[in-house]
Parts: C-alpha cells; structure tokens; sequence
C-alpha cells in the first residue's frame, strides 16, 4: 500500500513538474531522476515523502535553476 501511494504521489509530482515547465510527462521524468530532491525523496530518513507535492516540485525547479 505504501508503495502505490509514493508511487502515485510521483506521478503527481512529474505532472505538476512538466505543466510548470510546459514540457512534456517524459522530459519531467528525467529532470525529476535528476535532482537531489528526487535522492531525498526516495530516502524516507529525509522526511520529503510527507511534504505538500507542491513543496517538492517548488524544490525541483529551485534545485534546477540553481544548476543554470
């Protein structure tokens, strides 16, 4: 159970990430695979997995304007 809902909660997070960007669903995989958020989020010792999607996607894109 616990896996479908991070599960779902990245999908959603890939979707909020590609229509803030307007880039495509596979592109906003990439970027998200990319990004320390992404490692912190996949580690549960980092409490990210319990923060507001739009906390998580407001990370991804300032982690990859930092990158610019």
């Amino acid at each position: 159970m616990r896996d479908t809902v991070l599960w779902r909660k990245q999908s959603h997070i890939i979707m909020m990430i590609a229509e803030a960007l307007d880039i495509d669903a596979e592109r906003a995989l990439d970027l998200f695979y990319s990004t320390d958020t992404y490692r912190k989020f996949s580690n549960p010792n980092y409490g990210l997995q319990l923060m507001s999607d739009l906390y998580i996607v407001d990370e991804v894109i300032r982690e990859l304007q930092d990158k610019i």
